[in-house]
């Protein structure tokens, strides 16, 4: 079970971190890279290769600005491709709809901006399917999930 994080710039660590965090829940491998898809193609092409080698699962990518991120790994690989908008201009639109509007046959599974913690969640279910015990472990954790919200909230609530 593996998969990689990898965003375009060093400011986007503290919103990536989210993914990491997700996985570590669930002991999940992961390696985080910054590559760019503009300033840095042929190392991102060199990461990808190795990424395919090494059997990731899936690959979450994170990207504002232009957004090109995401879209080109997914071209570059038949690996799932989780990505997450960053908030760089336009509240995030701009990465949101880079992201989300790939051409057909090329597609990228994309989160609400800034959020890649679902990104990691995503990424978590996606590798549910093919390793049982992490789907128990999923299971488990959202019935948990659930009964907690419950307890809080059984009370109703104060203002």
């Amino acid at each position: 079970m593996k998969v990689a994080i990898i965003f375009g710039s060093k400011s986007d660590k503290e919103i990536m971190k989210g993914a990491a965090t997700a996985l570590k829940e669930f002991g999940v491998e992961y390696k985080a890279f910054i590559l760019s898809a503009h300033r840095v193609p042929e190392k991102l092409m060199e990461v990808l290769n190795k990424l395919e080698e090494e059997n990731y699962d899936c690959i979450i990518a994170g990207a504002g600005l232009a957004a090109h991120l995401p879209g080109v790994i997914a071209s570059h690989t038949t690996k799932p491709v989780i990505g997450v908008p960053i908030n760089a201009a336009l509240n995030g639109m701009d990465s949101l709809l880079s992201i989300v509007q790939m051409p057909k046959s090329i597609p990228v599974a994309t989160v609400g901006i800034n959020n890649s913690y679902n990104a990691g969640m995503l990424a978590v279910q996606m590798l549910s399917l093919k390793y049982e015990d992490l789907a128990k472990e999923l299971k488990e954790f959202r019935l948990t999930m659930k009964k907690k919200f419950i307890e809080e909230n059984e009370e109703g609530v104060e203002f």
